[in-house]
């Protein structure tokens, strides 16, 4: 057995299809898991120390997206794919499941969630397939409205999933105007704080209500905060950039100085075309 899965794990020159190259995958995380001959690395790794990796590579995929770098992406999805087959691994290892039995439960899924595809349901718009789908997750999730939001989300992706389930049975503001209202509040009662953890809470009500802010807006809070940091990183690095042709740096500069120079490449950015800043 060791030396077929060697021989897999090698490869061939051959023209590679998708079910060579994920059974020969199979077998590269089969040989660095095994005890005697694999990678110790590898072999001590559990369910729980892979998932932080799992969720970078997440966001790695995101960030390639972001950049449109598509031989980037590639890569980025292949380091993602490793992550399934890894914690494939580690269950067919402890006797819980395998990789095809994870490949059939999302194969399975999709076609009970797609029946205007694979059954008689009939034509649906994307906007009806929307609500289909989170009907029949609602189905299949039973419980409460709220039961089944990940804890290992992004908080603010995880506030704008919990807010658009309770939406969804009628829990939420009619427009944005008592939105906008609300993160005033919010933000009055942050300045109003006077203890550590009272600020932590005040804080986190105003991050909470911005992220209803945002889906009352239609806006993906997670991508708005990605791109506000994209910015702030920009017009940061024009900071050094400027100062640094006069001999200093951001350390030996007063606020004023770096304020005006913020001012400046702000300025220049209202020139910009829109969505520029994305990049």
């Amino acid at each position: 057995m060791a030396s077929e899965i060697a021989s897999l794990a090698l490869g061939s020159s051959a023209m590679p299809t998708p079910d060579a190259e994920v059974t020969r995958l199979l077998a590269i995380m089969a040989r660095l898991r095994d005890p005697q001959t694999g990678c110790a690395w590898d072999v001590e790794q559990t369910f729980a120390t892979i998932a932080p990796y799992t969720i970078e590579e997440a966001y790695e995929v995101a960030d390639a997206i972001q950049k449109e770098d598509w031989p980037g992406l590639k890569g980025e999805l292949g380091d993602l794919l490793l992550q399934a087959v890894f914690h494939a691994r580690i269950a067919e290892e402890a006797g819980l499941f395998d990789f095809a039995d994870v490949a059939q439960a999302i194969s399975d899924k999709m076609v009970k969630r797609h029946p205007h595809v694979f059954g008689d349901a009939g034509t649906r718009t994307s906007d009806e397939q929307t609500v289909a789908w989170e009907a029949q997750k609602a189905r299949e999730r039973g419980g409460r409205t709220l039961d089944g939001v990940a804890l290992a989300l992004p908080a603010l992706k995880r506030a704008e999933k919990l807010q658009n389930r309770a939406a969804r049975v009628g829990f939420d503001w009619p427009d944005i105007a008592p939105v906008l209202d609300k993160v005033a509040e919010e933000a009055r009662e942050v300045a109003d704080a006077a203890t550590p953890d009272a600020r932590e809470e005040e804080v986190g009500d105003l991050l909470f209500v911005c992220a209803n802010l945002a889906r009352h807006l239609g806006v993906d809070p997670e991508a708005a905060l990605r791109r506000a940091n994209a910015k702030f990183e920009r017009r940061f690095a024009a900071i050094e950039d400027r100062l640094s042709a006069l001999g200093k740096t951001p350390s030996d500069s007063t606020l004023e100085e770096m304020d005006a120079i913020w001012d400046e490449v702000r300025a220049a950015d209202k020139r910009r075309p829109s969505g520029a800043d994305k990049a």
